[in-house]
């Protein structure tokens, strides 16, 4: 035999005002977290090098941006899956900047200054000297792929070294290169031409002269700070071409015509443009009154150009990846 001795469920006590001291309505979950819960940038990190030892930050700040990392990745592709991590699973949107290192410039006043931004670039007329570090790199490659392999340190204008068998298939190559230079995509290139095969060792080894020259981007007349550049002036017009032409395929279309500009200090180096979406307004006029549709398409001339100044040009993240892609095609 049994009996029920008339006790309440866990149920019964949120939804019976009659038991226990206190009473809930019910427990709602909160569309929007509170702030206070919302984890930092920086923990976020912390938390993505637990299992990526590879990734390396330090704390930054811009004048243009604001607050932010300054990060080390081993190439492109581990910036994409960085980035994507970043995405799904912190749910953050990212602005990546183009990667740069420390340059030493020596003013006229002989006074020294390192500087990493192009945000912080000096007047050119008051740079003495501009100095670049360069690196030395041990390229260990079978010996199928070698020519490919001195190519593209030539093009990363690497001063070859030595050049040593280690055996009948392997070869090592020794390099100084500027290190700006394999910041890009050097890495990835490299295991590409050698099919994966090619390992990549380098050191610091000492400052350089170079000719350096800031390289900024407008978008319809506006300078994008996080696309500034500081480039070797020999580099800088094919560079510019390459970032105006893939800002060009990657930026939606507007309203309104967008040009793309490279330009150094106020000379424009390359261009491109946008063309903007249009109506076909004379549809509707029949027969042929030509002044009639005159004037409907300069009036539509008016209203693009009253558009353009204020508009804003949408960037997507896509297009600051495509950037950071040196390689043509």
């Amino acid at each position: 035999q049994w009996f029920l001795a008339g006790l309440q469920g866990a149920g019964d006590c949120i939804a019976n005002p009659d038991i226990g001291d206190s009473f809930n309505t019910g427990y709602n979950i909160a569309d929007i977290p509170c702030l206070q819960f919302e984890a930092s940038f920086e923990s976020q990190l912390e938390k993505l090098k637990l299992n990526d030892a590879s990734l390396i930050y330090e704390k930054d700040s811009s004048a243009a941006l604001g607050f932010g990392f300054r990060c080390g990745f081993l190439g492109l592709l581990h910036l994409e899956i960085i980035q994507e991590r970043l995405e799904r699973e912190f749910l953050l949107s990212i602005v990546f900047t183009a990667p740069s290192v420390k340059y030493r410039f020596t003013m006229q006043d002989k006074q020294t200054v390192m500087i990493d931004n192009p945000t912080n670039f000096p007047d050119p007329g008051q740079i003495q000297l501009t100095e670049e570090p360069y690196i030395k790199a041990s390229i260990i490659t079978p010996t199928t792929y070698l020519g490919s392999v001195i190519n593209l340190c030539l093009e990363k204008r690497g001063i070859q070294q030595g050049l040593t068998y280690l055996d009948e298939k392997r070869v090592d190559i020794i390099y100084d290169m500027p290190l700006a230079e394999v910041l890009f995509d050097f890495y990835d290139r490299l295991k590409s031409i050698s099919r994966g095969y090619a390992s990549f060792d380098y050191e610091l080894a000492d400052y350089r002269p170079t000719d350096l020259v800031k390289l900024d981007i407008l978008l319809n007349g506006k300078p994008v700070d996080a696309l500034s550049q500081m480039i070797y002036r020999d580099n800088a017009y094919q560079r510019a071409r390459l970032i105006c032409k893939r800002l060009s395929d990657e930026i939606p279309r507007h309203q309104f015509k967008i040009p793309i500009q490279g330009t150094i200090g106020s000379q424009i180096i390359a261009r491109e443009t946008i063309s903007a979406l249009r109506k076909d307004v004379t549809a509707k006029c029949y027969g042929g009154d030509v002044s009639r549709k005159r004037k409907l398409l300069e009036k539509q001339k008016e209203g693009k150009k009253r558009m353009k100044m204020v508009g804003d040009v949408q960037l997507p993240q896509s297009a600051f990846l495509s950037v950071l892609k040196h390689q043509e095609g």
